[in-house]
């Protein structure tokens, strides 16, 4: 059901051999047996796992030289938990169209906290979302990750590196109350780095939840779904950025795209465990290679996430063998050209008026602030949103923040000074980032919402 196109397209078999060649996966749990008792689920909330791999020399010391540089002293606590899996934090982010009461109790009974606020409107959609069938509770194996594969070859291009500057005033912005709009979408954390229990794909049937990295939900955050928008994921496996917008609002269109075959398979499960059928009118999934989209449904899509494939930091410092880091890094210098052509592509998609969010789950400068002013340059009718009073201030409790300034306003070699008070207001951004910190464990994740002009 999951599997029907909106777009049809002819991907060569060059681009899906580069698709298919990465894995960003960040581990898989051991099979879980189905549990009739929620006690015995208790049992199984556990410590994350030690990591059993070292790390690739290569890429940790193209690492070291590149964030030194443009995180300065923010490296070194990031490059701490980069390397330690067992201190990485994952966020349940619940299933309204599944009944999960017994969830949300058993998630508040072990410590964990919501990581958005209540509002009247989710509390009625979780007791609106028990009466929706086949969702019955299932447990097994089953990889879940907020994590990017990289995708098709770039050519090389010249774009200089931002340095990232302003640290945030944690204490400051702590006091500040959170200041979402009304959202049904809920997502649990806890501040140790407990690991619940996965969910095993049962056709038809629906998940619970799903596990993610927190800061993967900032993106759809930011990209603000509201009922009745047609919405394109453009990189959309394996699916946990889609889930999230359904469980947000209920667009008029969700398209779901994914060209390499194997991936968009897992794009299809993913959205089959957690959308009822009823859903599958609005939920589609599309073939198209992401960087035509933009001739094909130009001024069409009123919200446009660009999840772009990236150089993963946290799964790319974990490569297996010498050669496959080297090979890795090479492709990291290519991947800035396809990620300023998807985006691109989406600018050209999307309505006058409508919003384009690009995200990457990488640290790196050139992959993030650079391909967003890249792309700035050549759509002078569009114009980067400031999201430090919507996203940085309420959220500065969870995550580590930090803002990204246009080119000409950098320091060649800034300190990572607190930014607080009216300058936030006036200071222009190309986007924020979220950076791994002990205790605060999400990340990497940079996102940048850019306007098109009315």
């Amino acid at each position: 059901m999951w599997k029907k196109m909106c777009v049809k397209h002819k991907t060569t078999p060059k681009y899906l051999r580069w698709l298919s060649s990465f894995s960003c996966r960040s581990g898989s749990d051991a099979a879980l047996r189905q549990d009739k008792q929620t006690g015995s689920l208790k049992n199984k909330i556990r410590k994350t796992g030690k990591s059993k791999r070292l790390p690739c020399p290569a890429v940790l010391e193209h690492f070291d030289r590149q964030y030194s540089e443009e995180l300065g002293d923010l490296w070194a606590p990031a490059r701490a938990v980069l390397l330690d899996q067992a201190s990485w934090q994952y966020g349940v982010m619940l299933n309204r169209f599944s009944s999960v009461t017994n969830i949300t109790q058993i998630l508040l009974s072990q410590g964990f906290s919501s990581l958005l606020p209540q509002t009247d409107a989710s509390e009625q959609l979780r007791n609106d979302a028990s009466t929706v069938p086949n969702s019955t509770h299932q447990k097994g194996k089953d990889t879940l990750s907020p994590h990017f594969f990289p995708k098709c070859p770039p050519e090389a291009i010249g774009l200089q590196p931002y340095i990232t500057s302003h640290a945030i005033s944690q204490a400051h912005q702590s006091e500040l109350p959170l200041n979402f709009p009304h959202s049904s979408l809920q997502c649990y954390i806890h501040p140790d780095p407990l690991r619940f229990p996965s969910q095993a794909h049962r056709p038809g049937q629906l998940k619970q939840y799903y596990l993610l990295n927190a800061a993967s939900l900032l993106p759809v955050l930011a990209l603000q779904v509201r009922d009745g928008d047609k919405v394109l994921d453009l990189c959309s496996a394996p699916g946990g950025k889609a889930v999230a917008i359904m469980q947000s609002a209920t667009p008029a269109l969700l398209c779901c795209n994914e060209p390499d075959p194997h991936r968009r398979d897992w794009l299809s499960k993913t959205l089959e465990s957690f959308l009822p059928p009823s859903l599958s009118s609005r939920v589609m999934v599309s073939a198209q290679d992401g960087r035509s989209v933009g001739q094909s449904e130009a001024g069409f899509y009123d919200k446009i996430l660009v999840d772009s494939p990236c150089s993963n930091d946290r799964s790319w410092l974990q490569s297996s063998y010498r050669h496959q880091g080297q090979q890795r890094l090479e492709d990291r210098a290519r991947l800035p050209v396809l990620q300023t052509q998807l985006l691109k592509s989406a600018i050209s998609a999307v309505r006058p008026g409508g919003v384009v969010v690009y995200s990457t789950c990488t640290l790196s400068s050139l992959e993030n602030c650079a391909v967003v002013e890249a792309v700035l340059n050549d759509f002078p009718d569009t114009e980067v949103e400031n999201l430090w009073e919507e996203i940085v201030l309420p959220l500065s409790k969870y995550f580590t923040f930090i803002s990204l300034p246009v080119h000409k306003q950098i320091d060649p070699k800034p300190s990572l000074r607190p930014l607080i008070g009216s300058v936030s207001s006036s200071y222009h951004r190309l986007g924020i980032l979220v950076v791994p910190h002990p205790g605060k464990t999400w990340g990497p994740m940079f996102l940048s919402r850019i306007r098109k002009k009315g």
